[in-house]
């Protein structure tokens, strides 16, 4: 079955310059890349990716990591691959979302650490599951910056302007 599946390189991973490393074993999968951006996380677009952690008690320091303030590098990569078995290839290249209890072969279980205080320093995001890759997907991604039509839109007029949006 045919999936699309969003990927973060976190700020972790661009301070260390994994970037190519990881676009290296992602390319294991044998995926296609129909989106690819670098984004500047504002803390209501991190608020929002992470809502779902809203009430875990690490919420906060989380935040503070996708936006970057730990790297000084306000910054990540963000992607859409697509593909057969998307999630599921990406989950299993990703690793577990504690360092420590990954593969040691894969990304996290390579590349990532657990600071001093307790934060995942895991390099990349993987979507889930289909809901949250829809969910996350229209999040970071306008239906124009990916080259195929990834689900539904419709079109509007923004100051006289035709713009495509998500339905």
């Amino acid at each position: 079955m045919k999936q699309q599946t969003l990927i973060l390189i976190k700020p972790d991973g661009l301070v260390k310059s994994l970037t190519g490393n990881i676009l290296t074993r992602m390319s294991e999968t044998k995926l296609e890349i129909v989106a690819a951006k670098i984004a500047r996380v504002s803390p209501e677009l991190a608020q929002v990716h992470y809502q779902h952690l809203k009430e875990k008690p690490f919420y906060d320091e989380l935040l503070t990591y996708l936006q970057g303030q730990l790297h000084d590098r306000r910054k990540v990569m963000a992607m859409v691959y697509w593909g057969d078995d998307a999630i599921g290839k990406v989950r299993t290249l990703a690793g577990a979302t504690n360092p420590e209890e990954a593969e040691p072969t894969s990304i996290r279980g390579a590349y990532g650490r657990i600071t001093s205080k307790g934060v995942y320093e895991n390099v990349i995001h993987a979507s889930s599951n289909e809901a949250e890759a829809e969910r996350e997907i229209k999040l970071w991604f306008e239906p124009d910056e990916i080259i195929l039509d990834a689900y539904k839109t419709k079109t509007v007029v923004l100051d006289g302007v035709k713009k495509r949006v998500w339905a």
